[in-house]
């Protein structure tokens, strides 16, 4: 942790199922919307400026986010997800489609689709002038929360910070201003959390931290549309994925089935000799030699078996001692469709 303190952020401090996160003020309803995010058509062009024509930002995007789901929207640098984002707050205007927010059309209910959703920006946006509790109550008040609603303590001692409740913001450290956002995020009580690169310059441990609360937020039913640029959380955390490239989604699946997509796997085996030089028969299945008494293969798991290849080798004179496989990575499936290896 970055300074002070070592206090552990912990969703169970709070009780936030589906139910107690929508506060009386927004549950108007028994019956919850399958989806929490729909896009339809979604695009964004924006004006010529001097010399720079019009930008194409997005292009007829379609986006299905189920509730209570943890959706990971990815995309390299200017692909169009701040874009995305920064409509569903309300903060860009888009030129055409529709987009619904726990079933409110930001058209025809604006203040309605933008109380259903939480936004934890990038940036680390705060008067350092104020207490964590001031900014909180200031932000609660902005969204029109009753004071017999607010709920500032409660979540403030959720995300670590209610020893520090009273304290100038400008003396929390980096890692506590994050977490401040989060909870600044929460006041109004959304269905809805959007985490715009969260863990952006963030340390380790409380990397760890804050996915374990974000985990336990989604598990009490919250809905988490994530972005970052480090695809091993991605992977991890996410179990539908969206690659967004230039405006337009590329991909969107479970994270499985992407992971799926590339049908690649390499091994690596240790061997009880050195296999050199390397025998026909096993450079005709597409091994080769690595090293000294180290043998590498990439393979198509639905194509080949493991177990016919490793027995090629034994067929050959060799023992195998140890080894090691290495699976496709969101990454691999990331810089395939998004065209950075070119």
């Amino acid at each position: 942790m970055n300074g002070g303190s070592k206090s552990v952020m912990t969703a169970s401090s709070i009780d936030l199922t589906l139910d107690t996160i929508l506060s009386p003020r927004t549950a108007t309803s028994v019956t919850f919307p399958d989806l929490a995010i729909e896009l339809r058509g979604l695009s964004k062009t924006y004006a010529a400026r001097g010399r720079v024509g019009p930008v194409t930002a997005l292009d007829h995007v379609d986006l299905k986010i189920p509730r209570g789901s943890m959706f990971g929207l990815l995309g390299p640098n200017g692909a169009g997800k701040s874009t995305t984002i920064n409509i569903l707050a309300g903060l860009v205007r888009k030129s055409a489609g529709i987009v619904r927010v726990w079933r409110h059309d930001i058209d025809e209910e604006p203040r309605a689709a933008r109380g259903a959703i939480g936004i934890v920006p990038q940036e680390l946006n705060m008067d350092p002038f104020f207490t964590p509790r001031e900014l909180m109550e200031l932000q609660a008040g902005l969204y029109g929360v009753p004071k017999s609603e607010r709920r500032t303590d409660e979540i403030l001692a959720a995300c670590g910070l209610a020893d520090k409740a009273n304290a100038s913001s400008r003396t929390l450290s980096g890692g506590m201003r994050r977490r401040l956002m989060v909870a600044k995020a929460m006041v109004h009580s959304p269905p809805i959390l959007v985490l715009d690169e969260p863990t952006a310059g963030v340390d380790v441990e409380l990397r760890q931290q804050l996915w374990a609360y974000i985990r336990e937020l989604n598990a009490g039913g919250t809905t988490i549309l994530l972005t970052t640029h480090y695809l091993e959380e991605a992977q991890e955390l996410c179990d539908q994925i969206a690659i967004i490239n230039r405006g337009t989604v590329v991909a969107h699946d479970t994270t499985e089935a992407l992971l799926r997509r590339l049908d690649a796997k390499e091994v690596i085996l240790s061997l009880t000799a050195d296999p050199e030089p390397l025998p026909e028969s096993l450079a005709a299945l597409g091994f080769e030699r690595v090293g000294p008494a180290r043998l590498r293969l990439r393979y198509q798991p639905s194509c080949t078996e493991l177990g016919l290849l490793l027995a090629s080798v034994t067929a050959a004179g060799f023992g195998i001692v140890d080894l090691r496989t290495e699976e496709t990575s969101l990454q691999d499936i990331f810089l395939q469709l998004t065209h950075h290896d070119r």
